[in-house]
């Protein structure tokens, strides 16, 4: 009797892993720059061939300010007008992304917020008219972004809760490992459904030896809970690099140094420290020998290893959208088409 029950047990659990897998996934990428552009060809290229057709475009951030109180700022005004051919169906199907800082939703009371809703509205839409497709102005979901915490949840809440009550638009935002993990605390947003996002799992500056945008461990230690998420969820995923430049060690500033130049200009010092060794410009970046470099990027075998872990680990529904972060010909670089499509079709395997 009792070999009976481990037997069923084992096939419950291998039938519940297999089941982990995303039967039908949805491509997207995410936009994420701030400025005035057109997609390149080297990005629109790569929509094409992995068959994309959705983006993620961030609009704007918000800010609070003292005086002026929450201010949009960090605008992207990407300009896709002239995007032909296949590409036509990625314009008609932007989903507008606002980034709200969490210390808005501290600082701010119920009647800013209820002001503030109607600010990031107007600006969603008149984005949205200005600078994509004329064919198709409906907006069928926007996303909300903000690393919320006890202190700003009850606000954050509400303003999500009002925000679609007035708009009648569906509503998606990200979810942290952090909320993902501690649910109950933290709460569950009053969204459709949320992203879980696999990367910058901890503060850039809080270890000097781990990789800040994604370490596989301290991913572990967050995909404990057996309990499905309560909303349907969404997986993003890193393709993206940075680099903290210091002088006489003091941090200096982020630079968007990629692999192939911090080779040709330093020499490496450790699994993620690099020692500049000959005094260069790059992207308008002065770079003087002796800096020291701290180089953080997510190679594609440890890419790989997070979508077993999350097939593994997480309840998925059957149906998903994967998005990767974020179209840049820089990152683009870093990947091949063959690479990048299999990030999408893991999830199925």
């Amino acid at each position: 009797m009792q070999h009976l029950f481990f037997g069923i047990l084992f096939l419950v659990l291998l039938v519940s892993c297999h089941d982990n897998k995303i039967d039908r996934v949805e491509r997207a990428f995410y936009y994420w720059k701030s400025g005035e552009y057109s997609l390149s060809d080297d990005e629109n290229k790569c929509l094409d061939t992995l068959n994309v057709k959705k983006l993620y475009v961030k609009f704007f951030e918000v800010t609070h300010d003292e005086t002026m109180g929450n201010i949009p700022i960090s605008k992207n005004r990407l300009d896709i007008y002239n995007y032909e051919g296949k590409n036509e169906e990625v314009n008609s199907n932007v989903v507008p992304a606002v980034f709200i800082k969490n210390e808005v939703f501290i600082k701010s009371s119920k009647s800013e917020i209820d002001t503030l809703i109607s600010n990031v509205e107007f600006l969603v839409k008149k984005y949205k008219r200005e600078h994509f497709s004329t064919k198709n102005n409906e907006i069928k979901e926007i996303q909300f972004d903000c690393d919320w915490t006890l202190k700003s949840k009850e606000n954050y809440f509400y303003f999500l809760r009002e925000f679609h009550k007035k708009s009648k638009i569906d509503l998606s935002c990200t979810l942290r490992l952090y909320p993902y993990k501690y649910r109950s605390k933290m709460g569950v947003p009053p969204v459709k459904k949320v992203t879980l996002m696999c990367y910058n799992l901890m503060q850039p500056f809080e270890s000097k030896s781990k990789n800040s945008i994604l370490d596989i461990e301290e991913l572990k230690s967050y995909l404990t809970v057996v309990e499905k998420y309560p909303l349907h969820m969404d997986i993003a995923l890193p393709i993206f690099s940075w680099c903290y430049h210091y002088q006489y060690d003091q941090f200096q500033r982020f630079t968007n140094l990629n692999a192939g130049d911090l080779k040709k200009i330093a020499t490496r010092k450790s699994s993620l420290w690099y020692e500049v060794t000959k005094d260069s410009v790059i992207n308008e970046v002065y770079y003087r020998q002796g800096d020291k470099l701290k180089f953080e990027e997510v190679n594609q075998n440890t890419v790989q290893d997070v979508i077993k872990i999350l097939k593994s680990k997480v309840q998925l529904d059957k149906k998903s959208t994967v998005i990767l972060f974020h179209l840049d010909s820089n990152n683009l670089k870093s990947y091949n088409y063959e690479t990048l499509g299999k990030f999408y079709t893991s999830f199925s395997i």
